[in-house]
């Protein structure tokens, strides 16, 4: 069974122990947010794992509790890292409670502990996924309580264990959330900005480019920073584990702090120097660029990016080598008004017709009508959401020379 897929197979157990919980195999299941899948599949590829599955948010493994530490502190596209631990079949949320309520949490939560649950559900029974979180809490709560004497501490917060409920239509799978809170987040963002990118969806929007991880990278308008700090990131193959100290795998039984800390060294040491990297982002916001610098401090690579309060326009573009140069314009849904984001598409366009030849242009935005200003024809068009916003990387050949790409829409 897979966290989105058909074929469940019902009253599927593991025989579970403290002992061996973290070396056991079984199945896991790594979320990533929507059109970000191909670019998670990359990532574990490139960690050496085998894609069993893969569906539109995220996708199918093998592997152990211990593997599912490597994962959350390597992927930079995930958002949950989720340990399969009973699929059965559920009509009603009395279905859910009595299967959980006879499962053995003793083997797998500790005492004195503190968790919460989550849910992604879609059953006719129910209209609201608080509910079977009550019900699934309600189990945990009454299988600790009758095996050790006392309840749990339980709450909304993720800072604790996390046991999470699939559930649809009959075909019901609780899973170990051994993430917590969001793998999307990197942890290093401590100033947002007005309308940030998420960064699992910035490092998608620069793993999607033709960057070359050493060539420049030049982003204009950059607000708080956030691709240019997830370009110097890649290019050093810094990965966002680093970031952070409290996963939800830490809060259960059999949890071996030496073998985070040795996943965290691993981290450390792959750490890579590019030598003349050069990294250039602009805004012409004081305040903006000031909170950028404070991001990139909190990520470790304020020295390898060169912050500058200038017109986009005005950004310089290196001549001794051809990178990328990267856009994340306002388009309208939230900031901006459309008549003066116009003018501000058709500059877009003159700045990399003008000063990025040679270069590889890209353009996120969310705002198809605003992208025909840029009066450039669009190699490539990649699908991006930005929250619920449909979105496309929009890519652009930005030749040197005498050759000419006519004004047609993006």
């Amino acid at each position: 069974m897979n966290y989105f897929g058909e074929g469940i197979a019902y009253n599927k157990l593991l025989s579970l122990n403290a002992m061996d919980l973290f070396s056991r195999r079984g199945s896991i299941t790594v979320t990533s947010n929507k059109w970000l899948t191909p670019y998670l599949e990359q990532e574990m590829i490139a960690l050496g794992y085998l894609i069993e599955e893969r569906f539109a948010t995220g996708v199918r493994i093998t592997g152990t509790l211990a593997e599912c530490i490597r994962l959350n502190l390597n992927l930079r596209c995930a958002s949950q890292v989720l340990y399969s631990l009973k699929s059965f079949r559920a009509v009603n949320t009395d279905d859910v409670y009595r299967e959980l309520a006879s499962f053995p949490w003793e083997d797998i939560l500790p005492e004195d502990l503190y968790f919460s649950v989550t849910s992604n559900t879609s059953n006719p029974t129910i209209n609201n996924s608080m509910f079977a979180n009550l019900r699934v809490k309600d189990a945990v709560v009454d299988r600790l309580r009758a095996k050790r004497g006392s309840r749990p501490a339980t709450g909304p917060e993720l800072t604790g264990a996390v046991v999470h409920l699939f559930w649809k239509d009959d075909h019901a799978e609780i899973f170990i959330d051994t993430s917590g809170d969001s793998l999307a987040r990197h942890g290093y963002r401590k100033i947002p900005g007005r309308a940030p990118m998420l960064e699992s969806l910035a490092s998608a929007v620069v793993m999607s480019s033709k960057w070359d991880r050493a060539s420049p990278f030049v982003n204009p308008m950059c607000g708080s920073g956030t691709l240019a700090i997830e370009a110097a990131l890649i290019a050093t193959n810094t990965m966002p584990g680093l970031f952070r100290n409290n996963y939800a795998f830490m809060h259960l039984k059999g949890y071996d702090e030496a073998v985070f800390l040795d996943q965290r060294g691993i981290l450390e040491n792959q750490i890579a120097n590019v030598k003349g990297l050069r990294i250039i982002a602009t805004d012409y916001s004081a305040q903006a660029i000031t909170n950028a610098r404070k991001n990139a401090a909190a990520a470790g690579v304020d020295d390898l990016i060169e912050f500058s309060v200038c017109d986009f326009a005005d950004t310089p573009t290196p001549q001794e080598a051809k990178g990328v140069v990267f856009f994340n314009p306002e388009y309208g849904e939230r900031l901006g008004d459309i008549s003066e984001l116009e003018a501000v598409y058709q500059r877009i366009g003159d700045y990399m017709k003008q000063q990025c030849k040679g270069y590889t242009g890209y353009v996120f935005t969310g705002n198809f009508e605003l992208a025909k200003k840029i009066g450039l024809k669009a190699a490539k068009k990649t699908t991006f959401f930005n929250g619920p916003i449909d979105c496309r990387l929009l890519e652009y050949e930005l030749y040197a020379g005498s050759r000419r790409e006519p004004v047609q829409p993006a």
